[in-house]
């Protein structure tokens, strides 16, 4: 897929991992949306990189609804908004923040795609990718919440794949681990939120969006179901 003038929808796009998304396609020449429900941080970060925003909760089916509204059917939309919740054994939960991590991190991407795919199918084109956590992968106390939605989104990316190949719609999830966004901090992840010289070898915003770029030029008869960026610094042992 060539990028240029491709329309392209990066959700949580204000700061960290999408802004840094949202950066990269628009210098490639790309039409981008952000979304977000800050409107303040959204308007600041639209105008600084030049690109459109619309105020949307994903978890909302009536801001998805208004985001097809105005965007159409898209060529390439980027589902990055999450969230950790309360990062806290599962027993320390109210019922309400567990609804709430679930619904931020894998339902409400789930009802992006339910829309996309029915515009990408019909159009016979388009692609789809879902940014994922390593906490998918592996297992940590505290995270099993946000573990679960995270490996979920993995498990529906693979599946919605296998629905929209035979339609020439790609389908990719995204895995990364330690970034160099406020994630760290708010999750107080030991290490990289306490360490400025070890988190500036954590990955950044910029590159994270390189690499998506990269999956979507690759030619439209190959496809990159998956890829975990993994930053060197970071040990996880055993893998």
């Amino acid at each position: 897929m060539q990028i240029e003038s491709k329309k392209v929808i990066v959700t949580g796009g204000s700061d960290g991992y999408g802004k840094g998304i949202a950066k990269v396609f628009h210098e490639a020449g790309a039409i981008v949306w952000i979304t977000g429900r800050n409107e303040d941080k959204l308007k600041k970060t639209a105008a600084e990189l030049n690109v459109k925003y619309i105020v949307a909760d994903v978890t909302k089916t009536e801001d998805w609804d208004r985001v097809f509204a105005e965007t159409g059917c898209p060529d390439i939309l980027i589902n990055n908004a999450g969230a950790g919740g309360k990062i806290a054994p599962v027993a320390e939960q109210t019922d309400a923040e567990i609804i709430s991590t679930i619904n931020i991190n894998l339902t409400g991407t789930i009802l992006g795609c339910r829309r996309a795919a029915e515009l990408m199918c019909a159009r016979k084109s388009g692609m789809i990718i879902n940014i994922s956590s390593v906490c998918a992968l592996y297992a940590w106390p505290g995270w099993s919440v946000y573990t679960a939605a995270k490996a979920g989104l993995a498990k529906f990316s693979h599946g919605l794949y296998t629905e929209l190949r035979p339609h020439g719609v790609r389908v990719s999830c995204v895995t990364p681990s330690w970034g160099q966004t406020n994630f760290n901090h708010a999750a107080c992840i030991s290490g990289a939120s306490e360490n400025p010289e070890l988190a500036k070898k954590c990955t950044a915003p910029e590159e994270l969006g390189i690499i998506i770029r990269q999956l979507v030029e690759q030619p439209d008869h190959l496809a990159v179901p998956d890829i975990t960026i993994q930053p060197m610094i970071q040990d996880i042992s055993p893998m």
